[in-house]
C-alpha cells in the first residue's frame, strides 16, 4: 500500500510524456495526507470474456448428436458455440472469411470449419476457449463442399473445378488419391459438370462415395476400384442431395422446385418426381415452375412413415411471402413460416449413425436473425422456447447501462414481473440443445444490463456470472397515442426513424426509479410496483426550452446571487413550463402557420392499464418553439432521495420535481454563466424545422448519413468526425458556438467556498468543458416534502477543463466514492398499511469544523482531461491530461475490489484507468485498433472491472479489465466437450450377417493412404501449423488427434517388439538347426563301432 503527499505529486508522473501533474496550491492542508491509494498497476488487465446475442451475418452451422452442442459460423470468419442455457463460447478465424461449412468430428471434441478463402482449420474443442490445431490452405482450387463421415479421419473436399480432394484430418495432410471431374462422369456429358454441391458415402456401402455436381448430374463413385457404378443425369440444376437409411434410395432438390428420388441401380430415370409447392395441372402436363429447394433432408422412423424435410421450393406467384420451412410426413405437409430467411437448417436424430432408423424428433432452423428449433414430436410442430439471450436485435440498440454489484432483491423482483410476459404455445420437452457443464465461477454479485432500443422498448438482462438472461421488457410506446398513418408500415428489415427510440437512461437500483430520454425530446419517469393499476390520466409536463434572442430574459438575480427559483405555479418565468394534469396539449400556431408550444408526440388520452413492473409516474416534453423542434436531449440524471429529475440539451437545463409534477428551473446555458447580457451569446443558424426523432442506430449498419445521426453529443469536431450536438439540423457556426450540457449528477456536497456542510446539489457540466454547481434545498420532512417547493439556487462554476465533460463524482476524505443520496424501494400502489417509505440517505463526508478545511474530492473527466478538486476550496490539487491526439468517449468512476479508479475509453481504441486521487496511469491499452459509432455509442464501464460494447447489431461484448477476473477466468467459463460414450452401433442381425445385407466398411487407410495412393502435389495446398497454445495442445493430446497419433505410436510399438521377437525366434530356430546337424553327424561318425571301439 502506497501513501501519496500532495507535496511529491510531481515523483513517478514525469516519466509519462502525454500527461501533465500540477500538485495542490495549499501544500500545507494535512486532509491530504491521510488519502493512501492501494490499487496498483497490477491489479488491472484487460480481456475478453463473453459474447452474447445472435451471431452477425450467420452462414454455416454443425450439430453433435452425441455431445448435443451447436456451431454457428459467420461470413466475418466468427464461430458462436452454443450448449446447455447459458453456456456459449466465442472464437474467431485469422483474416475474417466467411465460413462456408462446418463439420464435428462426432464425440471427439474436434470441429473442421471450411472458409471462403479456400482453408480449413481443425479446432480443438476440448479446451474451454477452442484453439485451431491445424489449417490447410488450397492454392490452386476453390473449396465447394465438404463431407466428413461419422468415425472417419478421412475428409473429402469437393471444388469449384469437379475434383474431389482427401485429408486426413489427423495429420491435415492430402492424400495422393483424388477423383477427377472428367473420370466421374467420362461422356455422360460433353460439358463441364460444374462445382461438387454435394458428397456423401453410401449408409450401407462405405466404399460407395455419391458426388453431386451443380449441372445436374450424380456419380456413385466406387472408391475401391477408382470408377463410377452409376451415373444419374436431370435436367435441373441440383442444390442438395439426401440418403434413405437403407442405401438403396436417394433424393436430389433441384433448383425449379422439384424432389426426385433415385433408386441406385436404375440410374436411366428418376422413380419420383415431385413439386410439393407446385400446382399440378388437370391435364397432366408437367406443373409449372417454383422457386429452388435449396436443401433436403430424408430421415427414416421404425414407427411410422419418413420425414422429408426442405427449405425454398414455393411458387413464384407468392410475392412478399416470408420465408418457409416444409415438413412433408406421409401425406400430411405442413409449412412453416419463419419470420427471416432461412440459411441453413438441420434435422436432430437420435443415432449418429448413418444406417440406421434416423428417428427424427426436431428441426434446427437458422435464420438470417434468428435461431428456431421445432419439434417435430408434437402435433402443429410447435417451437421450443428459446434459452440463448438472442433478441437483443428484436429492435436495433440505440443505448445500454451496466450495473454490477446491484441489490441482490433487484432480480428476482424484475424476474417475478417478467415472467409474466412470456410467450405461451412453446413445446413442452426440454430444449435439445443440452451439452457442456457450466464454469464455477467466483463472481457472485448481481449485474444488470440494460438496453435501449429504436422501437421505444428497454429490456433488462440479468448478466451475472458471465450469463445473460432477460428479465423484463418495458414498451414506452404504450404511453403515446398510436400513429394512424394511412401508407402501409415499412418492412421491419428497414429502419426508419422511429420517434420513441431510446436515446440514454438513468437507474437508480436502490429506489426502482427509471428516467428514459428519446430521440422525440421527450421525457418518462417510471416507477416500479408488484400491483397492476390502471391509470385514468397519464401526468405530462410539458416545457418550452428556447434561448432566441426575442425570447430570453435573464432570470433576477442569476450567477452566484441567484435566489431559490419556485415552482411554475409561483413564478411568472417567460421560459416557464406548462404543467397539464391530463394529457391535452396546447396547440398553437403563429399567424404565419408555425408550430408552436405542441409537442412532437401525443400522450395517449384514454386510460392506461399498467402491469406489474414499471409504470408511469410522469411524462416530461419539450414543445416546439416557433416552428422549430426541441433539441434533443443530451443528458439526463434523476435521484429518488429528492424527488428530482433533470434534463438538458443545446438550449440549457431543466429541473423537474416528479414528486409534485412541478417544473423548478429551466434556464439558457448562459443565465447558468451569470453573463451580465445573456444576448452576447451568437444567434443560432436558421433549421429546416426537421422533426428532431434521428435515427441512432442503423439496422443495416449503414452509410455516414446513419452514422452522422449518432455522433456523441459531447464530442469535439475537431478531432475527428464527431460533432457537438446529436441534432443534424444544426448549423456549422452553431456547432462551434452553442454549448451543450453534456453531464449531470447530484451530489450531496460542498458546492460554495467556505461552505462548512455538505447540502444536497445538482452539478453541471458543458460541452465546452465547464463545470457548474447548483444548490438544492429539500425539505427535510417526508409529510412537507409533497407540500413545500425545493428551492435552487446557483453557484457559479466549479472548474474547467479541456473538452466536454463527460463524468463527475465526490470522494470522501478517506478517498472512498460517496454515492449520491436515494430512497428505499416501497411500492406507491400497495395498500397504506404496507407501504413503508423510508428515506434513506447514505453517510456524506465528514463536516470541518474549521474554515478553509478541505473534506471532499471533485472528481472530474472531460474528453482530454481528468482533474481533481478539493472542496470547499475549489483548489486543483491533481491534473492529467488524457490524450493530446484523440478524445475521450466514455469514463466513469468504478468502484474496484481493492479502490477505486477512473476508466477511460478513447475514440482511438484504448482502455486506460487513473489512480484517484493521484490520477496516475495504471493501464493503457490500446484494444480496438479502429473505432465505430456503435463501440462509441454503447461502450461503457461498470464496478468491479466490467466492460460491455455492441461489437455487431446483435451481439454484446463484455470484458474485464480486473486482474482478478481474468486470473478466475478459466474457472468461470463452461466447458463445452464432456465424455460421453458414443452410442452403440445398430445390430446388423442374423440374417443380413449370414447373407452379407447389412453395412460394409471400408479400410480407408489402404486406399488413402501414403503407401497406397501416394503423395499429393505439393503446390496444391499449404499446410500450416494452428496457433493453438500449450493448453490447447495438452488438450489435444486427449482428444481425436493425441488418440490417433498414441494409436499409431502404439503399434509402431508393437510391431518393433514383434520384429524383435521375430528375430530372436529365428536365431533360436537357427541354433537348434545346427545343434541338429551337429548331433546327426556325431550319429553317423560313431553308428557302426563298437563300444569297445570308442
Amino acid at each position: 500500500m502506497k501513501k501519496f503527499n500532495i507535496r511529491k505529486v510531481f515523483d513517478g508522473l514525469t516519466a509519462v510524456s502525454s500527461s501533465s501533474s500540477s500538485a495542490s496550491p495549499q501544500p500545507s492542508n494535512r486532509e491530504n495526507d491521510i488519502i493512501q491509494e492501494t490499487l496498483q498497476s497490477e491489479h488491472f488487465q484487460l480481456c475478453k470474456t463473453v459474447r452474447h446475442g445472435f451471431p452477425y451475418q450467420p452462414s454455416a452451422m454443425a450439430f453433435d448428436p452425441v455431445q448435443k452442442i451447436l456451431v454457428i459460423g459467420t461470413q466475418s470468419g466468427a464461430l458462436r458455440l452454443f450448449g446447455r442455457a447459458g453456456l456459449e463460447c466465442y472464437c474467431q478465424h485469422e483474416g475474417n472469411s466467411a465460413v462456408i461449412q462446418l463439420q464435428f468430428l462426432i464425440n471427439e471434441g474436434a470441429l473442421v470449419s471450411a472458409l471462403s478463402d479456400d482453408s480449413i482449420h481443425l479446432w480443438n474443442l476440448r479446451q474451454k476457449i477452442p484453439a485451431i490445431l491445424h489449417s490447410l490452405k488450397f492454392n490452386r482450387e476453390r473449396i465447394t463442399f465438404c463431407h466428413l463421415p461419422f468415425q472417419s479421419k478421412w475428409l473429402y473436399i469437393g471444388t469449384e473445378r469437379g475434383n474431389i480432394h482427401i485429408v486426413n484430418v489427423e495429420s491435415f495432410t492430402l492424400s495422393g488419391y483424388v477423383i477427377m471431374w472428367n473420370k466421374a462422369i467420362e461422356l455422360s456429358s460433353k460439358n463441364h459438370p460444374g462445382p461438387v454441391v454435394h458428397i456423401s458415402d453410401n449408409p450401407m456401402d462405405e466404399g460407395k462415395l455419391l458426388i453431386g455436381f451443380e449441372c445436374g448430374i450424380v456419380v456413385l463413385w466406387d472408391l475401391r476400384s477408382k470408377k463410377a457404378d452409376y451415373r444419374y443425369s436431370y435436367d435441373e440444376a441440383i442444390h442438395s442431395v439426401a440418403w434413405h437409411h437403407e442405401g438403396k434410395q436417394f433424393v436430389c432438390s433441384h433448383s425449379d422446385g422439384t424432389l426426385t428420388t433415385w433408386n441406385v441401380r436404375s440410374p436411366a430415370k428418376p422413380a419420383q418426381i415431385i413439386t410439393p409447392h407446385g400446382k399440378q395441372p388437370r391435364d397432366g402436363r408437367k406443373p409449372d415452375p417454383c422457386k429452388p429447394i435449396l436443401k433436403v433432408e430424408y430421415k427414416t422412423a421404425k414407427a411410422g412413415e419418413p420425414f422429408m424435410v426442405l427449405s425454398g421450393g414455393l411458387s413464384y406467384d407468392t410475392v412478399g411471402r416470408r420465408a418457409c420451412l416444409t415438413v412433408m410426413h406421409g401425406k400430411s405437409t405442413a409449412v412453416l413460416e419463419m419470420d427471416y430467411p432461412i440459411v441453413d437448417f438441420l434435422t436432430l436424430c437420435e443415432t449418429p449413425y448413418p444406417n440406421d432408423y434416423q428417428e427424427p424428433y426436431a428441426v434446427v432452423v437458422l435464420l438470417e436473425k434468428d435461431l428456431v428449433v421445432v419439434d417435430l414430436a408434437q402435433t402443429g410442430y410447435p417451437s421450443f422456447e428459446n434459452p440463448y439471450p438472442l433478441s437483443i436485435h428484436e429492435s436495433p440498440v440505440t443505448c445500454c447501462e451496466y450495473f454490477a454489484d446491484c441489490p441482490a432483491e433487484l432480480i428476482p423482483a424484475l424476474y417475478s414481473v417478467g415472467s409474466r410476459q412470456k410467450r405461451q404455445g412453446y413445446s413442452k420437452k426440454e430444449w435439445p440443445i443440452s451439452g457442456g457443464n457450466w464454469g464455477q465461477g467466483a463472481q457472485s454479485y448481481p449485474e444488470i444490463i440494460i438496453t435501449g432500443h429504436a422501437d421505444g422498448s428497454v429490456k433488462f438482462w440479468d448478466a451475472s456470472a458471465l450469463m445473460l438472461q432477460v428479465l423484463y421488457k418495458l414498451k414506452t410506446a404504450k404511453v403515446f397515442e398510436k400513429v394512424t398513418a394511412k401508407e402501409e408500415k415499412p418492412s421491419p428489415d428497414v429502419v426508419d426513424e422511429d420517434p420513441f427510440a431510446i436515446h440514454s437512461l438513468s437507474w437508480c437500483p436502490e429506489s426502482r426509479v427509471l428516467c428514459l430520454a428519446a430521440v422525440s425530446a421527450h421525457v418518462i419517469v417510471y416507477r416500479f410496483s408488484k400491483h397492476e393499476v390502471t391509470t385514468e390520466t397519464v401526468q405530462l409536463l410539458e416545457v418550452r426550452m428556447q434561448c432566441e434572442l426575442n425570447d430570453v430574459d435573464s432570470l433576477e438575480g442569476g450567477g452566484e446571487q441567484a435566489s431559490a427559483v419556485s415552482t411554475p405555479g409561483a413564478s411568472s418565468s417567460p421560459q416557464g413550463s406548462t404543467p397539464q394534469p391530463h394529457p391535452s396539449s396546447s396547440s398553437t400556431s403563429s399567424s404565419e402557420g408555425l408550430r408552436d408550444n405542441v409537442p412532437c408526440l401525443k400522450v395517449r388520452s384514454s386510460p392506461l392499464k399498467q402491469s406489474p413492473g414499471y409504470q408511469v409516474e410522469l411524462v416530461i416534453q419539450l414543445l416546439w418553439v416557433s416552428g422549430e423542434p426541441p433539441q434533443q436531449i443530451s443528458s439526463l440524471a434523476v435521484n429518488s432521495a429528492y424527488g428530482l429529475v433533470v434534463l438538458g440539451n443545446g438550449n440549457g437545463v431543466a429541473v423537474v420535481d416528479y414528486l409534485q409534477k412541478t417544473l423548478l428551473l429551466n434556464v439558457t446555458t448562459a443565465e447558468m454563466h451569470g453573463l451580465p447580457d445573456p444576448h452576447q451569446r451568437q444567434p443560432r443558424s436558421p433549421r429546416k424545422g426537421r422533426h428532431p426523432s434521428g435515427g441512432l442506430c442503423d439496422g443495416n449498419d449503414g452509410g455516414a448519413t446513419s452514422e452522422d445521426r449518432c455522433k456523441s453529443p459531447t464530442s469535439d469536431a475537431r478531432d475527428g468526425s464527431f460533432i457537438h450536438s446529436r441534432s443534424s439540423s444544426m448549423g456549422s457556426i452553431d456547432r462551434e458556438a452553442r454549448e451543450v450540457i453534456s453531464s449531470l449528477h447530484f451530489f450531496e456536497t460542498l458546492s460554495r467556498k467556505n461552505e462548512l456542510v455538505p447540502v444536497p446539489s445538482l452539478w453541471l457540466g458543458t460541452s465546452l468543458g465547464t463545470v457548474l454547481a447548483i444548490s438544492l434545498l429539500v425539505p427535510s420532512a417526508s409529510e412537507l416534502r409533497l407540500q413545500q417547493a425545493v428551492a435552487v439556487s446557483f453557484c457559479g462554476s466549479v472548474v474547467r477543463l479541456k473538452g466536454g465533460i463527460l463524468r463527475m463524482a465526490v470522494m470522501d476524505s478517506t478517498g472512498s466514492l460517496v454515492p449520491p443520496a436515494c430512497e428505499s424501494w416501497y411500492d406507491p400502489n400497495a395498500p397504506e398499511e404496507e407501504r413503508e417509505r423510508t428515506r434513506s440517505r447514505r453517510p456524506t463526508s465528514p463536516s470541518s469544523s474549521q474554515e478553509n478545511q478541505d473534506c471532499q474530492y471533485a472528481v472530474v473527466c472531460s474528453e482530454k482531461q481528468a482533474k481533481v478538486v478539493a472542496l470547499p476550496s475549489q483548489n486543483c490539487i491533481y491534473d492529467h491530461n488524457i490524450t493530446e491526439t484523440s478524445f475521450v468517449l466514455r469514463a466513469d468512476v468504478v468502484i474496484m475490489s481493492a479502490g477505486i479508479c477512473v476508466a477511460c475509453f478513447c475514440a482511438n481504441g484504448h482502455i486506460m484507468t487513473l489512480s484517484l486521487p493521484s490520477l496516475r496511469p495504471l493501464l493503457d491499452v490500446n484494444y480496438l485498433p479502429l473505432t465505430d459509432m456503435r463501440i462509441a455509442r454503447t461502450f461503457c464501464f461498470s464496478n468491479l472491472g466490467q466492460a460491455l460494447y455492441l461489437t455487431s447489431p446483435m451481439e454484446i461484448q463484455r470484458l474485464t479489465y480486473s486482474q482478478e477476473t481474468c486470473d478466475n477466468l478459466q474457472e468461470m467459463l463452461g466447458e463445452l466437450f464432456t465424455p460421453v460414450e458414443t452410442p452403440e452401433a445398430p445390430n446388423r442381425g442374423f440374417f443380413k450377417g449370414l447373407f452379407g445385407g447389412g453395412a460394409q466398411s471400408l479400410d480407408r487407410e489402404d486406399l488413402f493412404g501414403e503407401l497406397a495412393a501416394g503423395r499429393a502435389s505439393r503446390s496444391l495446398a499449404q499446410h500450416i501449423p494452428g496457433p493453438g497454445s500449450m493448453e490447447g495442445m495438452k488438450g489435444a493430446a486427449s482428444g481425436v488427434v493425441g488418440e490417433l497419433a498414441r494409436a499409431r505410436i502404439a503399434l509402431d510399438e508393437r510391431g518393433q517388439k514383434l520384429g524383435e521377437l521375430e528375430e530372436r525366434t529365428a536365431a533360436m530356430m537357427a541354433s537348434a538347426d545346427a545343434f541338429s546337424r551337429h548331433a546327426h553327424d556325431v550319429m553317423l561318425k560313431y553308428k557302426d563301432k563298437k563300444w569297445y571301439q570308442l
